[in-house]
C-alpha cells in the first residue's frame, strides 16, 4: 500500500515551516508549526483535498523546537484531544514547559549573544508562538513502530545532533522519511547549519545515509544547497542522497574551523561573530549569528566539550 504525504506550508518570519500529513487510516501529522499554524493553516489545506483536521490520530513530534511544537497543543484541541502526541524523551520537556527553552537559550547561544533582552524575547517568544504546555501521550527513544491503521506502520529512528531528541519517522515499506532539521545542508534562512551535538550530528546523517537510504526525504525548512538555491519540501532518492552528503561535507568544514579556533583558545573580539570570528573568516560566512535560532552560536557551542581545552 503506498501512502500519500501531503505537505503543509506554513510562512513564518524568514523562512517557511515544513508539516506533513500522512493520509493513513488513522492519520498523522509530522511537526505542527507554531500556534497559529493548525488552524490558519493546516484545517483549511485538508478542507481542500478532503480531509478533515478532526480526524487526525496521530501528531508526531520530530524534535522540540518551538517551530515544530509550537502548535501541538491546539492541534490536538482540534482533534477533540484523541490524538496521540509523540515525542522522544529527551526533548520532551520542550513541549512540557516554555522554560525549557528559555534555558536553552540561556545554557548556549544565549553566552554569546550581546543582547541584555535575549532571554526576555526568547521567553515573548515562546508566549507567542506555543499554544500551550502539555505532556506528550507516547514518548519514544528510537527503534518503536506505530501503528497508523490497515498495514500502515511507522518507525521511530533516533537520529540525535540538531537537538538531544531528534527522531526520523520511517514509513514501512516505501522509505518515505521525516527528519524535521536533522538535515541542515547549508542551513535556512541564516545560512549556517545548527546543532548541538556535532558527533550526534554526524553519526545520524550517516545512519540516514547508509542505513534508512531514503526514497523520500521530507525536510523541516527551505535548506540550501552550496550555492544557496534551496531545496523543496519533497527530495527524491538522488537529491536525498546529495543533501545527506552535503551535510556531511558541511559538518566536517565547519568541525575543521571550530577546531582551529578552540585549539588556539577563546578570545573576545569586537566582531559580531566574537569569540568564533575566526571560524567566520575560515568559512567566509558573512551571515548575521544574531538572527535566532542562531545556529553559528549553536553550532560552534556544541564543539567546545570535544576541542575547547579550558573546559
Amino acid at each position: 500500500m503506498n501512502v500519500e504525504v501531503h505537505p503543509l506550508v506554513s510562512p513564518w518570519g524568514r523562512f517557511g515551516l515544513y508539516s506533513f500529513y500522512i493520509d493513513a487510516p488513522e492519520p498523522a501529522i509530522v511537526d505542527t508549526g507554531i500556534a497559529s499554524s493548525p488552524a490558519e493553516g493546516m484545517a483549511p489545506a485538508l478542507e481542500a483535498i478532503g480531509r478533515r483536521i478532526e480526524d487526525v490520530r496521530w501528531i508526531l513530534l520530530t524534535h522540540g523546537h518551538i517551530d515544530h511544537v509550537g502548535g501541538a497543543h491546539a492541534l490536538w484541541e482540534l482533534t477533540g484531544r484523541r490524538a496521540q502526541v509523540v515525542i522522544h524523551e529527551a526533548d520532551a520537556p520542550m513541549l512540557r514547559t516554555r522554560r525549557a527553552h528559555v534555558a536553552e537559550y540561556r545554557a548556549g547561544r544565549g553566552q554569546y549573544l550581546r543582547d541584555p533582552e535575549g532571554e526576555a524575547k526568547v521567553t515573548a517568544a515562546t508566549e507567542a508562538v506555543i499554544a500551550g504546555e502539555m505532556e506528550p501521550t507516547v514518548l519514544v527513544t528510537g527503534g518503536e513502530t506505530l501503528s497508523l491503521g490497515g498495514d500502515v506502520t511507522v518507525c521511530v529512528h533516533s537520529v540525535p545532533g540538531h537537538t538531544p531528541g531528534s527522531v526520523a519517522y520511517v514509513i514501512d515499506g516505501q522509505r518515505s522519511v521525516f527528519v524535521g532539521d536533522a538535515v541542515q545542508v547549508h542551513g535556512a534562512a541564516n545560512g549556517f547549519p545548527g546543532f548541538v551535538d556535532p558527533a550526534g550530528y554526524r553519526a545520524g546523517l550517516e545512519y540516514l545515509r547508509d542505513e534508512i537510504r531514503p526514497q523520500h526525504l521530507y525536510l523541516g525548512h527551505p535548506y540550501r544547497r552550496t550555492d544557496g538555491v534551496a531545496y523543496g519540501v519533497k527530495l527524491d532518492a538522488a537529491q536525498a542522497e546529495e543533501a545527506l552528503q552535503e551535510s556531511l561535507d558541511i559538518e566536517q568544514r565547519v568541525g575543521t574551523a571550530a577546531h582551529h579556533c578552540l585549539r588556539a583558545g577563546l578570545q573576545e573580539t569586537d566582531s559580531v561573530y566574537s569569540p568564533f570570528a575566526t571560524v567566520a573568516a575560515e568559512l567566509g560566512y558573512q551571515g548575521d549569528p544574531t538572527l535566532e535560532p542562531s545556529p553559528f552560536f549553536t553550532t560552534l557551542h556544541g564543539y567546545r566539550p570535544q576541542y575547547d581545552t579550558t573546559l
